[in-house]
Parts: C-alpha cells; sequence; structure tokens
C-alpha cells in the first residue's frame, strides 16, 4: 500500500476534489497506541484495492488536522480511525479493532 502523507490542511480540499472521481481513505494513527499500531499492520498485511487513494495522518504530529479532518467529513474524532471519502463525503468510518481491509475493499466496491 502506497501512503499519501497527511500534513496540511489544504489536502482535505483536494481529498474532496478527488473523492468525486476516485475513492479516498484517510487512516489516521497513533504512533504511542498499541491498537492503532495493531490496525496499521492489518492494513499492511492485506492487499488494498487499487481503485482508491490512501492517506495516512500521524495524530501526534498533526494532531489539530486530526479535528479538521473530523470537522470536515463530520465524523466523531477516534484513534486509530479510517474513513472513506466519496463524492466529497465521509460514507464510512470505523475504529479500533473494526478496522479491516476485507470491509473497506466491501465499502470502496459498494
Amino acid at each position: 500500500m502506497k501512503w499519501i502523507q497527511l500534513t496540511a490542511t489544504e489536502q482535505l480540499d483536494d481529498i474532496r476534489v478527488k473523492s468525486i472521481q476516485r475513492p479516498q481513505v484517510i487512516f489516521k494513527h497513533s504512533t504511542r497506541c498499541s491498537v492503532s499500531s495493531m490496525a496499521l499492520n492489518r492494513l499492511e498485511r492485506e492487499e488494498a484495492p487499487e481503485n482508491a487513494d490512501y492517506h495516512f495522518l500521524d495524530l501526534i504530529q498533526y494532531r489539530t488536522l486530526s479535528g479538521e479532518i473530523a470537522d470536515t467529513f463530520q465524523v466523531h474524532h477516534e484513534s486509530p480511525q479510517i474513513l472513506l471519502i466519496k463524492n466529497a463525503e465521509c460514507v464510512y468510518d470505523e475504529s479500533h479493532q473494526g478496522i479491516s481491509m476485507q470491509e473497506l475493499a466491501e465499502q470502496i466496491a459498494g
């Protein structure tokens, strides 16, 4: 899986625009949390659908950006958390042990 690092608020507008043509995934990861590390490991062990872009947010380094993601896509902040953005809206989000590539792939295809 090729991650696009999320580091700036301006990228959220770009994600919204791109999501009209291609699904956009955001994974919010806490480098200080073992549950988050396990979720990341599970995602990276599986084959990711190629018809989406995958964005990675380091919550510790970019904490403010995490709040902006929650506001922009109208979701409750959690960590770890995965969001699927289609047609400029968050159509799916999951956190903690609920994060799985299989479920994400089904949501991307649907």
